[in-house]
């Protein structure tokens, strides 16, 4: 994906479910902060998911072909992971704390591609027990805070294995050659 601008020569023209996810997540999220399905707020979401992404098209770079089957699964890696880590993290945290073992990671990028970057970076925070701190472009990592680790090594290649893989495989693409040692 690149960066460059756009110019006359290379703009697309904006249709109305250009971005369709971004549609879907603006209208899910405005019913969710109205916390109502009446017919009014419906309407509203409608619009909302239509009218936003048109009007902010030229800043949008142009939406990922997903491969949906790998995105329904690797949803479903992670809401499991969400419920066994809530799980174990309350066990952690009512326990003995000399238990604990924090540990910063540095888990290095397989991709640069910035969605699947930035959504790595996510699934990881939103796992409890584990928090990405910072994406290191430069030099493809992102630095993650674990709140218990026992094995560094095991578990950033766990991290690497259940979520920046299938989100490779979400939108296509391939492991980037490293181009620092």
């Amino acid at each position: 994906m690149s960066n460059t601008p756009r110019t006359a020569s290379t703009s697309r023209k904006a249709g109305w479910l250009s971005h369709p996810v971004l549609s879907v997540l603006l209208a899910a999220s405005w019913l969710a902060l109205s916390h109502s399905l009446e017919p009014v707020h419906l309407l509203s979401a409608v619009l909302i998911g239509l009218i936003v992404p048109r009007l902010i098209y030229p800043v949008l770079a142009p939406a990922d072909h997903i491969d949906w089957i790998a995105a329904i699964r690797l949803t479903g890696v992670v809401l499991q992971d969400i419920v066994v880590s809530n799980i174990t993290v309350a066990r952690l945290v009512l326990g003995p704390m000399s238990r604990l073992q924090p540990a910063w990671l540095p888990v290095p990028l397989a991709s640069d591609h910035p969605r699947v970057n930035a959504l790595f970076a996510t699934i990881i925070t939103t796992t409890p027990g584990t928090v990405s701190c910072v994406i290191d472009e430069q030099r493809r990592l992102i630095l993650v805070h674990a709140l218990n680790c026992d094995d560094a090594a095991g578990m950033i290649q766990d991290m690497k294995t259940r979520y920046e893989a299938p989100l490779m495989r979400v939108f296509r693409q391939t492991p980037t050659e490293r181009s620092q040692p």
